[in-house]
């Protein structure tokens, strides 16, 4: 079965979709992979290079009733990765889940019957704090929560954890955070840096030890549809990436991960290198 990992900040544009898909495309590289699109803006769908198909089997009637899981997933350009696809129908999704009985677990039962076909599952959840994110929270075994390094991200972390606070007292008792990540860090500023002082003193080892810097290819890449690990896998921003990949992969299977950042990354065909040790059936 595989590790649901969701996405999760109710505040936008601090970089939540770019992990998401960054993390996916990185995981990938040798991981079986589901990304699963719940923000009804679609742009993990089309940062993959999906064209969004309004009427066709997506999250929302996954959620709905109106097709499986299975029926949703579709392959992308990238090997080993596949996606549950969003579009904007997602975003009358509370209503729809209202009168639905057990409706906080709907999507964790739905990717239940299509774990055993993946190593990780990434959920990209909405920028909100409504009943569609409870239902990730509900699926999830664990968050990954990226922040931005200002002070107003700081003010909305709080209103988060009490969320994860009350799914843990309910919902799903399991829920943990796997990581924080910092994202669109400026070194050069004394602000940046206190921020990054005060959120590793706050989380602890919880916080990832490679910080996303801010990075012009990193706002670029969603306009090619590609993941940044694809679309500039020499970036500043796809070699942090790939570097927080590594450390979910240490922290989930307890073993040393080793990237190739030399002849892998930056290959001709756009596509990063990497390998594992210990990897399962080597």
């Amino acid at each position: 079965m595989a590790r649901h990992w969701a996405v999760v900040n109710q505040k936008g544009g601090v970089g939540k979709t770019t992990t998401a898909i960054s993390l996916a495309a990185a995981l990938a590289i040798h991981r079986r992979v589901l990304l699963v699109d719940t923000d009804p803006q679609g742009n993990a769908t089309s940062g993959v290079g999906v064209v969004r198909r309004v009427g066709e089997p997506d999250t929302y009637r996954v959620l709905t009733g109106d097709a499986t899981a299975l029926d949703a997933i579709i392959p992308t350009a990238i090997g080993n990765l596949d996606l549950i696809p969003a579009t904007i129908d997602l975003a009358s999704a509370d209503l729809a889940l209202y009168e639905l009985p057990d409706r906080e677990r709907i999507l964790r039962k739905a990717l239940d019957s299509v774990s055993h076909r993946y190593d990780y599952i990434i959920i990209d959840a909405p920028p909100s704090l409504g009943l569609l994110t409870i239902n990730v929270l509900a699926a999830a075994d664990e968050v990954i929560i990226p922040m931005q390094c200002e002070y107003f991200a700081l003010e909305g972390i709080s209103q988060l954890l009490e969320i994860l606070k009350r799914i843990r007292s309910g919902i799903n008792p399991d829920l943990s955070i796997a990581r924080v990540i910092l994202t669109m860090f400026d070194g050069r500023t004394n602000h940046a840096n206190q921020i990054l002082s005060e959120v590793r003193s706050f989380f602890g080892d919880k916080v990832s030890n490679t910080v996303v810097p801010r990075n012009i290819k990193l706002s670029e890449a969603p306009s090619y549809g590609q993941p940044i690990t694809v679309y500039d896998p020499r970036s500043k921003g796809a070699v942090a990436y790939t570097e927080i990949a590594k450390e979910l992969l240490t922290h989930a299977e307890g073993r040393d991960a080793i990237i190739d950042t030399e002849e892998g990354v930056g290959s001709r065909t756009g596509r990063a290198t990497a390998w594992w040790r210990k990897r399962p059936g080597s």
